[in-house]
């Protein structure tokens, strides 16, 4: 009968305490340097030389269309236009629209969705389509910009053809406010952006809530068109364009704009069952995502304590209380993080099983297949 002896016991679990010690340790590092290297857009100097064309995607943005509009106008003359395009709504988008009082903003009724494409990629290329300004913004119809957003971002234009960067995420719901905030964790803490020059595509990052884009880069590459089928519509684009030799970067658009993307626990899991298969519930990426999430902010809190095990255990409390405080998160996710990556990777698996048993993703009552 074969047994463990007390002395390669205690070699085991000191191994496993190094292994979740590392997997603690390497975000909290990489997010201490991306700390410095992920800047904000710098303060608006003077008037804007340059004009932007704001673009706005919406399918049945009725109850915040107006609040998002008067979000944009108040950024001042550099907004040119405010093209928003009605993509089918079956509530009164259109009809708020048309009734918004300052002639800058313009409607354009969306077209048929052709096959293949994802519904906001076909709203964007047609808004692209009609933008006239040389810069434009992109927004979801949740996103509030700052006002002076959109100065700043021309102020952080030189050297760059696309900039991109996650809106403040106003979480207000228990699982908003527990599942959100991973965004902004797993962009500080496990893409090492201290390294990037902004042409590498492995490197590339970007939020589809808010892409600024220079419009003849943007159609070069292919605009939307280019990632017509993709969920993740800001991560491909900039990686799109960073395969075509364009430099792209990453800001922090925490005092830039703010975003409310979901209203409760069922359009949470939705939102996140949407965007896991192109995400962490990829083939490739799910184990690895397991090992890293799990190993390093999970097994700490199950383990036996000892001093590596607590050394751990605050470098993934560390990581959190880092990005919480940069991104104005609330410590109540950070108290709660060993639960949060648990329910995180229960949705990534989730997402896999569907995915395996061929069911479509089915977001704003259109079905994709993924």
């Amino acid at each position: 009968m074969s047994h463990v002896t007390p002395v390669a016991d205690k070699r085991g679990m000191r191994h496993r305490e190094y292994a979740v010690f590392g997997l603690s340790m390497l975000p909290f590092a990489i997010a201490v340097l991306n700390l410095r290297a992920i800047g904000r857009a710098p303060a608006a100097l003077g008037r804007a030389t340059q004009s932007v064309s704001v673009l706005i995607p919406a399918r049945n943005e009725g109850a915040q269309i107006t609040e998002a509009l008067n979000a944009v106008l108040a950024n001042g003359r550099a907004v040119k236009e405010v093209i928003v395009l009605d993509d089918k709504s079956s509530d009164d988008t259109a009809e708020r629209v048309r009734a918004f009082p300052d002639p800058r903003v313009t409607l354009v009724e969306g077209s048929d969705l052709p096959q293949g494409w994802c519904g906001k990629n076909h709203a964007c290329a047609q808004l692209a389509a009609v933008a006239s300004s040389p810069w434009m913004l992109f927004i979801d119809a949740d996103v509030r910009l700052a006002a002076d957003a959109v100065s700043r971002l021309l102020g952080a234009s030189p050297g760059a053809d696309f900039i991109s960067g996650v809106p403040r995420q106003e979480t207000r719901s228990f699982f908003e406010w527990l599942l959100l905030p991973f965004i902004d964790v797993l962009l500080f803490g496990y893409l090492p952006l201290a390294l990037d020059k902004g042409r590498a595509s492995a490197l590339a990052a970007a939020c589809g809530q808010l892409v600024f884009v220079r419009r003849d880069a943007y159609q070069a590459v292919g605009g939307h068109g280019a990632v017509h089928d993709r969920l993740h519509d800001g991560l491909a684009l900039s990686r799109a364009m960073r395969k075509r030799g364009f430099a792209t970067r990453l800001v922090d658009a925490t005092d830039l704009a703010s975003c409310r993307m979901y209203r409760n626990g069922g359009e949470v899991y939705a939102g996140l069952i949407k965007n896991a298969t192109e995400g962490l519930a990829g083939p490739v990426a799910l184990p690895i995502w397991t090992l890293l999430l799990a190993g390093g902010h999970i097994l700490p809190f199950l383990m036996r304590a000892s001093p590596l095990v607590w050394a751990s255990r605050a470098a993934s409390i560390g990581l959190r209380g880092l990005v919480a405080a940069r991104c104005h998160q609330g410590w109540r996710t950070v108290a709660l993080s060993p639960l949060g990556t648990f329910l995180l990777l229960f949705i990534q698996f989730h997402a896999r099983f569907r995915h395996l048993l061929g069911r479509p993703v089915t977001w704003k009552g259109r079905h994709y297949e993924t």
